[in-house]
């Protein structure tokens, strides 16, 4: 690689496809969350919704209505994007575009993949929810972002 000041250097990264992560709050500010085991991080975790752009989806939104749906079982009649976030920058070219929605209606049972069989669906209020990410037991940094921008915005009490 060139660096800024010319010289040649070497620059270790990980090249990893895009993700996103949804937002999905009923009319009572109740959030959508779940928990499951993290291989990579050795431990279970609280998220949002979340997984990676397929080559099959035509876009992230397209990707986040299908996530939503694989690990919830729900549908959403209204989508926003909130931005993208970047993970570990000086490591991964990792992108999570983050989507809130809302107008949920229950579709179907969650469809999981084998990797998702312990993956639990949880309602909590927002609240709540902006109270895991303070306490640092919702570190995923898409649903971190999402959840306080969302909070930025004016929906938190």
């Amino acid at each position: 690689m060139i660096r800024p000041d010319g010289t040649r250097g070497e620059y270790d990264h990980v090249v990893v496809p895009e993700a996103v992560t949804v937002l999905a709050m009923d009319e009572h500010r109740n959030v959508l969350v779940t928990r499951q085991w993290i291989y990579v991080h050795g431990a279970s975790q609280w998220r949002l919704p979340s997984g990676r752009i397929d080559t099959a989806d035509r876009d992230p939104e397209a990707a986040a209505r299908r996530e939503l749906l694989e690990e919830t079982g729900v549908t959403a009649g209204r989508w926003a994007k909130i931005g993208i976030v970047h993970g570990a920058d000086s490591f991964t070219n990792h992108r999570e575009h983050v989507f809130v929605a809302d107008d949920l209606r229950a579709a179907r049972r969650p469809s999981l993949e084998p990797g998702e069989s312990d993956l639990s669906v949880h309602w909590l209020s927002f609240d709540r929810v902006f109270d895991l990410v303070r306490s640092g037991e919702m570190p995923h940094a898409g649903s971190a972002f999402a959840v306080l921008m969302t909070g930025a915005a004016g929906h938190r009490t």
